[in-house]
């Protein structure tokens, strides 16, 4: 073989080595193990909004006081917005036993920080079957949970927020008098 010849053929074989990239690796807000419902009704999502930065299929986390990094190695099994309806709805359930009573989450912030904190803040609204605009009970849960410095970490203290904030909204449901205390 030539000399330029291997010299183009070692430039192509490490080219190709530098074109190489990291696997992707999908994350899920649904635990392995889910809580024990205690056989009440389900209650369905009438609808439920994240932040629109946060709002994609690749995980976003922050970066000191005011930057977001978009992770492009590590994402979430669909879009934030339905990763987290599926996770709360595996969750959710009416176990006070009172009837169908279905919810509108408004999540305001969707924080992940590694080495830090998990936080999701969410403004949601419980409307029992039948109820007039008066009858609808509005709430707001703030939940924050340590996290270590990776992203399964990170993913594992979202998943504890989102199960508390299901127990929160059931909690409510199966008492209509008024939200859960914050937590």
């Amino acid at each position: 073989m030539a000399l330029p010849l291997k010299i183009t053929v070692l430039a192509a074989v490490l080219l190709l080595g530098a074109c190489r990239s990291d696997p992707i690796s999908f994350h899920t807000l649904t635990p392995v193990q889910l809580s024990n419902k205690g056989g009440g009704a389900q209650i369905p999502i009438e609808a439920l909004s994240v932040p629109p930065q946060v709002d994609r299929a690749q995980i976003v986390i922050r970066q000191g006081n005011s930057g977001l990094a978009i992770l492009e190695t590590d994402w979430w099994g669909a879009t934030l917005a339905d990763e987290l309806r599926g996770a709360l709805s595996d969750q959710l359930s009416n176990t006070g036993g009172q009837g169908a009573t279905s919810v509108r989450i408004e999540v305001q912030r969707f924080d992940s920080i590694p080495g830090q904190y998990a936080l999701i803040d969410a403004k949601w609204r419980l409307r029992p079957s039948g109820a007039t605009d008066s009858g609808l009970l509005t709430c707001r849960s703030t939940l924050q949970t340590p996290s270590g410095p990776s992203i399964d970490e990170l993913v594992t203290a979202q998943q504890n927020n989102v199960k508390r904030l299901a127990a929160a909204i059931s909690q409510a449901a199966g008492n209509p008098r008024g939200c859960p205390p914050a937590s």
